[in-house]
């Protein structure tokens, strides 16, 4: 069993301000006994709306945000998931990127989205380049299997089931679900149902504020919400166990039964 916290708050343009505000989400969570801490989509910088401020703020995976989380990982003995736009080649597109660190301080696993949030009148692929259709990267803490994904790609049910199909047991789901119409709903239905059809563990971290709809939370491989939180900037945490998962997977065997596999479609 490991016990999981997500963590949300809303980041801004202070990119040492968000620094700060991540290292004590970490703090207080592993003081609540987490073993993994999944914090939102651009926990290091995010603006108002989406421009060349992101890809001005991008850094390299060994500047000073992954520098941080390795810092505060280190320091309090846990994994941390957060996202980040990463600097790319291309002077005018970054990389929104998820870092796992392991609690040693090194890179567990990375993730580049590959569903750009071109919907709901907004365009990151005007200003980010999408991840590469690779294999899936997962870690591995307290003997559960963690796997990736960021945001968008949660309305994509093909894309979870290849992160099931590497293995994982739980998937970290950092975003900045931009609120609008009816989009709480999606963001509540969308989590559940990743859960429920892949029989793992889903760890959905938002953003709240002016940027994110708030509702992160902790939903086990039958659907229920194990632990959630509201609209206000916090940290909740859940435990997610092995066994919880065998009992859903004999009760609902949908991925022994199913008769269709994902390839990439390029």
């Amino acid at each position: 069993m490991v016990r999981i916290a997500v963590a949300q708050f809303e980041p801004g343009q202070d990119k040492a301000a968000n620094r700060e505000r991540v290292g004590a989400l970490v703090a207080s969570a592993a003081a609540g006994g987490a073993r993994v801490v999944v914090l939102p989509e651009y926990a290091s910088f995010t603006a108002p709306r989406m421009d060349e401020r992101f890809v001005a703020a991008a850094e390299p995976l060994d500047g000073p945000f992954a520098a941080h989380l390795a810092d505060v990982a280190r320091a309090h003995g846990v994994h941390v998931v957060a996202g980040l736009t990463e600097r790319t080649a291309d002077p005018a597109r970054a990389s929104n990127t998820l870092l796992a660190v392991a609690p040693d301080g090194t890179v567990a696993a990375t993730y580049r989205k590959t569903h750009l949030f071109d919907a709901f009148g907004y365009r990151e692929s005007d200003f980010l380049a999408p991840g590469p259709l690779a294999d899936p990267e997962t870690f591995t803490a307290e003997g559960l299997t963690f796997g990736l994904q960021t945001c968008y790609d949660v309305r994509f049910p093909e894309a979870a089931r290849r992160i099931a199909d590497a293995g994982a047991d739980v998937l970290a789901l950092p975003a900045a679900w931009v609120p609008g119409p009816l989009k709480e709903d999606h963001w509540r239905t969308l989590v559940r149902a990743r859960a429920i059809e892949n029989t793992f563990y889903v760890a959905a971290a938002d953003q709240c504020g002016r940027t994110g709809a708030g509702q992160s939370m902790i939903v086990d491989p039958m659907g229920v919400v194990v632990a959630a939180l509201g609209e206000a900037a916090g940290i909740v945490v859940g435990d997610a166990s092995g066994e919880r998962i065998a009992a859903a997977r004999a009760t609902n065997p949908a991925l022994a039964l199913r008769r269709y596999t994902v390839v990439p479609r390029g």
